[in-house]
């Protein structure tokens, strides 16, 4: 049985139950539950703190996890990024008072506050930048005001939190992070194709729509260029030999363009359906 660790709490455990369960596989209905086993699915689901999560599946306890990219690379275990999930994502940049930095060069004899100290030293030791990290749990922007630390590398959605504590974004990014399933390195047990399939199923699924349309036979080829398909758009003939059925895979954002621009070309009954699940 697959083991797998899930967040249990924080940005990333609901959107991590969400698309488990769009993959079909079951998730807990009580927050309290620490374990559930999905034995229809062979698999089984340990809810964890999102930053333990890359040292369980580092030592090989658990087979793989969901956490973040930045939480991975902060653990500096054995683990492997698998799949790219495409929730959760954020940036990890450095941030101080407004107007005492401009680049990350300027840190030198500068005293660093972060909740991630060994993503930081790694990438203060790979640009020979010789600052103080200081380790802190949380509420990291205080730490200037308080006289902990000249600067902060933390992880930053809006900068809202930051410019309350009047501080600025300075230098480039530390790193773009997202939620990542992850394995431990060199490893692969029983169940995780079918796992990362499903998971990647639904990206699919969330990334595209199926679109049916109706078009003269002549017209097909133009129309197919409009709508390629991940393989080829699938066309069949109508009672009226002189038009055919289109159906291909569009991308969701582009939708509206591709409807417009179907229409435009002769397409009549252009439809649009959402797609629940999918094997590519």
């Amino acid at each position: 049985m697959l083991r797998v660790a899930v967040p249990n709490k924080g940005s990333l455990s609901e959107s991590a139950a969400v698309m488990l369960s769009e993959a079909g596989y079951r998730q807990r209905r009580d927050s309290r539950e620490l374990v559930l086993v999905d034995a229809d699915n062979e698999i089984e689901f340990f809810y964890l703190r999102p930053r333990d999560i890359a040292v369980y599946v580092g030592a090989g306890t658990l087979d793989v996890g969901i956490t973040g990219r930045d939480l991975l690379l902060d653990a500096d275990v054995e683990a492997d990024e698998l799949l790219q999930l495409g929730f959760a994502a954020s940036t990890f940049r450095f941030a101080g008072p407004i107007g005492d930095f401009n680049s990350a060069t300027d840190l030198n004899g500068k005293r660093l506050a972060t909740s991630y100290d060994g993503l930081l030293r790694r990438y203060l030791a790979e640009r020979e930048i010789d600052a103080k990290v200081v380790r802190l749990d949380g509420a990291v922007e205080s730490s200037v005001r308080l006289g902990v630390a000249d600067a902060i590398a933390d992880v930053v959605e809006t900068g809202n939190t930051l410019r309350a504590a009047g501080m600025e974004i300075f230098g480039d990014p530390i790193l773009r992070s997202e939620a990542v399933l992850i394995g431990r390195a060199g490893q692969q047990p029983a169940g995780l194709d079918v796992l990362i399939r499903r998971l990647q199923g639904v990206l699919v699924a969330r990334q595209y729509v199926l679109m049916d349309y109706d078009i003269r036979a002549e017209l097909v080829e133009a129309a197919g260029k409009l709508t390629p398909g991940l393989e080829s758009p699938t066309v069949s003939p109508l009672q009226n030999s002189e038009w055919v059925a289109v159906r291909s895979m569009v991308l969701k954002k582009d939708t509206n363009r591709v409807m417009d621009a179907l229409y435009e070309l002769g397409a009549r009954a252009i439809l649009v359906t959402s797609i629940h699940a999918a094997r590519i």
